[in-house]
């Protein structure tokens, strides 16, 4: 029997979960990146030894770069793409000659991610990260106050947006604007509003099409690139997959997923199968999208949301949202006994829980929320091989 790599994400030495934990937890590799070095910049072999030392002295192997982050200007097509493409090929070529043979990306426009609340109360007094539509429209409208925003919502939309805003607090703005921003690249040092309407306002020419053809122009140039140094590159879906901020969204169906390996068909070409960023739509069939994608799926985050109305979603235990996790983990099981080396999948998310209810950790990065998904998450792969 063959098993998936069970892995955690680790944000570096100043992460409040150390290694230790993580190796505690069961997991025998890490996902990790140098978020230190700007985004677009090459990522030098000694820096990257150096990273992998460290993970590799606790006991635990470097599985995963998440993320090599790509530069806007290779997203907008602008005049500099080539170089910022040159250097991400270069910064594949650096891992490779270190070992590290998987890279998941995403091509997100200027959000990596999106919620409007990082500690929602669940009914046991955990806490989990939430999206609510009407205030994510209530800080475009309101807050950002971006030119042209309302046309992009439906009037009943707009009419809960200016229903939820009248009902906010100061402090509940300041928080608002707090998270959604937190989703910048960099985030955790704080943008201006100014600022971040002067990103987006450089998609207001950029289309889906404009998108994706950029997306394959990037593909066609460093596919070739991954192939012959033996890297996966796996694609991370858009979180949440529905339209943001007058943003184009091009990987949050299964068609797109289809279409973008078709882009540069290769073995090094495929996506991260993220069950909680595509769990998010209701026409997402991820048992089914594990079958049919499954010999471009390099790596894989497990976890589950619940959707509500009005376009709200939560993120629920591991085993207790929309999503089946039993047949998406069976699907995937199937598709290992068919290769060679393992497939790394990590829990995505966890509550803050018990003693870590009062640390401070990345949103969604707790120590113990994350032991009990990876737990549930392995007692279900070990079901399914032994049937």
């Amino acid at each position: 029997m063959k098993y998936l790599e069970q892995t955690m994400r680790w944000y570096g030495p100043a992460d409040a979960v150390p290694l230790q934990y993580i190796r505690q937890a069961g997991a025998t590799g890490v996902v990790s990146a140098l978020h230190d070095i700007p985004i677009g910049h090459i990522w030098d072999e000694d820096a990257i030894k150096s990273r992998k030392q460290l993970i590799e002295k606790s006991g635990l192997s470097w599985s995963v770069v998440e993320s090599v982050n790509i530069h806007e200007s290779i997203k907008t097509a602008e005049g500099d793409r080539d170089q910022y493409i040159e250097w991400y090929a270069k910064t594949i070529e650096n891992l490779a000659a270190c070992g590290i043979k998987t890279i998941c990306y995403n091509f997100m426009p200027v959000l990596d991610w999106t919620r409007t609340d990082l500690v929602y109360e669940m009914e046991d007094g955990s806490k989990a990260l939430r999206f609510e539509k009407a205030a994510l429209i209530a800080f475009d409208l309101f807050i950002l106050k971006r030119p042209g925003a309302s046309a992009d919502y439906a009037e009943a939309d707009i009419e809960r947006a200016e229903k939820r805003f009248a009902e906010m607090t100061d402090e509940e703005k300041r928080l608002l604007q707090a998270n959604v921003t937190m989703g910048l690249p960099g985030g955790a040092r704080g943008y201006t509003l100014d600022e971040v309407r002067e990103r987006l306002a450089v998609y207001d020419v950029v289309s889906e099409d404009d998108l994706r053809a950029n997306l394959a122009y990037f593909l066609k140039a460093v596919v070739p690139v991954a192939e012959k140094v033996g890297v996966k590159l796996a694609i991370h879906p858009d979180d949440p997959p529905i339209p943001l901020l007058g943003l184009p969204r091009i990987v949050s169906t299964e068609s797109d997923a289809a279409n973008l390996v078709a882009a540069a068909p290769s073995s090094s070409n495929g996506i991260c199968l993220c069950t909680g960023s595509y769990g998010v739509r209701p026409d997402n069939d991820l048992p089914g999208m594990a079958e049919r994608l499954a010999k471009h799926i390099h790596f894989i985050h497990l976890r589950n949301v619940k959707r509500e109305d009005h376009g709200n979603f939560y993120e629920a235990d591991h085993l207790a949202g929309e999503t089946d996790m039993y047949a998406v983990i069976k699907a995937l099981s199937a598709e290992q006994q068919q290769r060679d080396t393992p497939i790394p999948m990590r829990p995505d998310h966890g509550h803050a829980m018990l003693d870590d209810m009062g640390k401070k950790t990345n949103p969604g990065y707790t120590a113990i929320g994350r032991l009990r998904g990876l737990a549930e998450l392995r007692g279900i792969e070990y079901a399914v091989l032994r049937q």
